[in-house]
């Protein structure tokens, strides 16, 4: 297949009504990451007047949220065919890693949640819940892989050791353009209203897809949470950045989508799985000519 053909193959298949609005957010949140690259969120300055992120926070994003995948459907859904390393800025080491994958091997070794690291756990199809764990640290929780990640908002305390799935994760709430009325964008406005932004670093070697696609040690994954409210309904609208000098000639940028649920109720953790039960070639064979699902 050639890559026109896989770009439209990969967009069509995720294409929605309101994919424009969250488009939007995203190209704000690209902007922003690329102006800031790696650069670290300010530290809290110490003092007890100083309220804590939780106090602080100019956006509540606590809760349960379901991952919308509204793009990349074949790519996040599916496990993509080896060596399919489509729109994936791989360098010419990260073409070698990735064309050596070996999903029987990482079973093998106990590597079956190398995908569900820092790097790409927020890609994977699950639901999160997202908590304080205290006044300073915000937790994210995966159903899929079961996973979490720290959120640390008093600056960087790494104090060394080895590299963790999850990473370690520095954070700061920001303020952001505001959309007024008539759809201007203007600059930060006074009150609530900001993003979150993350960066995170001392990562395992991990997936950025399911198929052995690989970033290093040395990747840095930059974050910016934006929260929308559309027709009643919560959203959560991140952009994610991943440099890695190692395996990347250029940034990797994406951006991913959450709707707010009410409950935990559909709630389901899993354990990773280093293959999703459907591939491409699967779906395809076992379909009927007219489109239908095979019995």
């Amino acid at each position: 297949m050639t890559n026109d053909r896989k770009f439209q193959v990969r967009r069509i298949v995720g294409t929605v009504s309101w994919g424009a609005c969250f488009l939007f957010l995203g190209s704000l949140g690209f902007a922003r990451a690329a102006q800031s690259q790696v650069r670290q969120p300010p530290a809290s300055q110490a003092g007890s007047a100083r309220p804590s992120a939780k106090a602080s926070a100019l956006i509540d994003i606590t809760g349960y949220w379901v991952a919308i995948v509204n793009e990349d459907w074949v790519y996040r859904m599916m496990t993509p065919a080896k060596g399919d390393r489509s729109f994936v800025p791989l360098n010419a080491a990260g073409q070698q890693v990735a064309d050596a994958w070996d999903p029987a091997k990482d079973q093998a070794e106990g590597n079956e949640c190398k995908a569900y690291g820092a790097g790409n756990i927020m890609r994977i199809p699950e639901r999160l819940h997202i908590t304080w764990v205290d006044d300073n640290t915000l937790q994210i929780e995966t159903d899929a892989g079961m996973q979490k990640r720290l959120f640390h908002f008093d600056g960087s305390k790494w104090q060394g050791g080895d590299p963790e799935l999850q990473g370690y994760s520095v954070a700061s709430f920001e303020k952001q353009p505001q959309l007024r009325a008539g759809g201007a964008v203007h600059g930060p406005a006074a009150g609530t209203g900001g993003s979150l932004h993350v960066v995170t670093t001392h990562m395992r070697p991990g997936y950025l897809q399911k198929n052995g696609i690989p970033y290093s040690g040395d990747a840095v994954l930059t974050e910016f949470y934006h929260l929308i409210d559309l027709h009643g309904t919560g959203f959560l609208i991140l952009t994610s950045m991943v440099n890695d000098p190692t395996y990347l000639r250029e940034p990797y940028v994406l951006s991913s989508q959450f709707k707010r649920e009410p409950d935990g109720s559909k709630w389901d953790p899993s354990p990773c799985r280093p293959l999703w039960p459907l591939s491409l070639r699967a779906l395809t064979q076992n379909r009927r000519p007219g489109g239908g699902p095979a019995e």
